[in-house]
């Protein structure tokens, strides 16, 4: 028997999926309960984080996959000074699951999560 795909099933590949959203939340590290604020915009292809500006860390464009009312999306980010940061995240609804590794010379330094909502 053939698999039938649908559209709701099948995922989407689209760039600015998540254009003119905003989502409010915190960055933690790993193991702890506690870190720092941050917004999350997505706006004309580029995703940028607020908690990220203060070590210069631009935006970045980012590409995202709908998947019913799910949306996966990536991004890297740049700082001259600290290197890049690799994002990667899940919006389901009004909240938003996200990873970020940090990355200095090509090398893994570390990781963090945030947990963020729409506003």
């Amino acid at each position: 028997m053939a698999a039938v795909s649908t559209l709701e099933t099948r995922p989407q590949s689209l760039n600015h999926a998540l254009d003119g959203k905003r989502f409010d939340g915190v960055v933690l590290e790993r193991g702890k309960t506690a870190g720092d604020a941050d917004t999350l915009t997505f706006e004309g292809g580029r995703f940028r984080s607020s908690a990220c500006d203060r070590y210069d860390y631009g935006d970045g464009p980012y590409t995202a996959t709908v998947l019913g009312d799910e949306v996966s999306f990536s991004c890297e980010t740049e700082s001259p000074k600290y290197g890049k940061l690799l994002w990667w995240g899940v919006v389901r609804g009004p909240r938003m699951d996200a990873t970020l590794t940090m990355m200095r010379d090509g090398v893994a330094i570390g990781e963090k999560w945030i947990l963020a909502g729409q506003v």
